[in-house]
């Protein structure tokens, strides 16, 4: 034990001590702001999630309010379609127009002689 002693006497001061500028407060500040940072980004995280779901709630409300109504112009115009007919368009001044279309012969409407194959 005293060889130890004696060499534990002799070598402490020769040692240097290393100075890292308070480098356990400087770590610990850095975990607290961290940690501060952290909470912050979870606060508004958080906060855009639940404006959110209100959001939703109330476009479904909206929703069903346009499907009723949309429900009610469909009933509409089935009643209205009903009352259209030719006479009443010609009450209107509408006039039918008589369409002409092109057209061809069909290939086994043609002739063929029996020389052409």
């Amino acid at each position: 034990m005293k060889k130890t002693a004696i060499k534990m006497k002799s070598y402490a001061p020769k040692v240097n001590i290393v100075d890292n500028n308070n480098l356990q407060k400087k770590i610990f500040h850095i975990l607290l702001l961290s940690i501060g940072t952290l909470a912050l980004c979870y606060v508004v995280i958080l906060g855009k999630m639940v404006f959110n779901i209100v959001e939703r709630q109330s476009l479904g409300s909206e929703a069903k309010y346009l499907s009723n109504e949309v429900g009610d112009l469909e009933l509409k115009y089935l009643a209205t379609s009903n009352k259209i007919d030719v006479a009443l368009s010609k009450e209107m001044g509408f006039q039918e127009i008589k369409t002409q279309f092109a057209a061809r012969k069909s290939l086994t409407a043609l002739n063929l002689t029996s020389n052409e194959l």
